[in-house]
């Protein structure tokens, strides 16, 4: 039977259950607003386990002093509606005190991964992501985590989460779900004006010519960086915040191109940030 769940205590017993009875879960987190993408992640744990919980927790911890958690979009009742159309046995709802009660005073942070990108431009950022996957992970008690890569540097944090914790949690990622322009999805889209919005798919563009130009033969990183610098700055208003060239496992730049790589950016449109990547093996 579906239910939400707010009080941190009642998942933790409703996850003890589901251990005493080897039933499977699939965990899927998210801050909310969901949109397609986020139910394609839903389905796919509908297809690989025996409970799915969705947790719905705009995260007070990867929100900087002057970023936007405040008007964070928070339509929790759609969401709970879609979560339970597109498979969830159970929303997972708590609210920030219930889950940071006063006096809490641990944080958890992964390394190495996060030194560059996202974690550059956001200190801190990471370290919120990486606490709150482990609280979640603790209370829901997964077999299975499911998350895109459009996020993709955080996938990397929570696999290291749970790699290096041993956790015994499999991780799932699954490919960017865009808008029919390309644009990957994000609730941040909301924030776009319509102009804005036309104009956000040349992101993608950027990162698929960037990709047919190493799958033509391109082996250096500059000349693809060059040209991605050039396509984003051609979209108008648009403050490209980095683009980047990256070994896919590490995320450290990468000058020749070999094995797999990540093409990163980030890019203001006006006062909204949009991430995107694509992942390509190098022929």
């Amino acid at each position: 039977m579906f239910r939400v769940i707010r009080p941190p205590a009642a998942m933790a017993k409703a996850a003890a259950g589901w251990q005493r009875k080897r039933r499977s879960v699939g965990v899927v987190p998210t801050m909310g607003a969901l949109h397609e993408g986020h139910l394609s992640l839903i389905r796919a744990a509908r297809a690989d386990n025996d409970i799915v919980v969705v947790t719905v927790f705009v995260n007070p911890l990867q929100f900087g002093p002057q970023e936007d958690l405040r008007r964070y979009p928070k339509p929790f009742a759609r969401d709970v509606k879609l979560a339970r159309a597109a498979g969830a046995d159970v929303v997972f709802a708590p609210s920030a005190g219930q889950l940071y009660p006063g006096g809490f005073q641990t944080r958890v942070e992964v390394s190495e991964v996060t030194r560059r990108w996202e974690g550059a431009s956001r200190p801190g950022h990471f370290r919120g992501v990486a606490t709150v996957v482990a609280l979640l992970f603790e209370l829901t008690r997964p077999t299975r985590a499911y998350v895109g890569q459009k996020d993709y540097q955080q996938v990397l944090v929570i696999d290291h989460l749970i790699r290096d914790l041993r956790l015994p949690v499999t991780l799932r990622m699954l490919p960017t779900v865009r808008e029919d322009d390309g644009l990957a999805m994000s609730s941040r889209n909301a924030y776009l004006s319509p102009t804005q919005r036309r104009q956000a798919a040349g992101l993608w563009r950027a990162l698929d010519q960037a990709r047919a130009r190493i799958r033509t033969g391109e082996r250096h990183a500059a000349p693809v960086l060059d040209q991605l610098r050039r396509a984003v700055s051609e979209i108008p208003g648009s403050r490209i915040d980095y683009v980047a060239v990256a070994d896919a496992r590490t995320l450290e730049p990468v000058w020749r191109l070999r094995g797999r790589v990540a093409v990163l950016l980030a890019v203001w449109l006006g006062t909204t940030r949009l991430i995107d990547n694509i992942l390509v093996d190098v022929p």
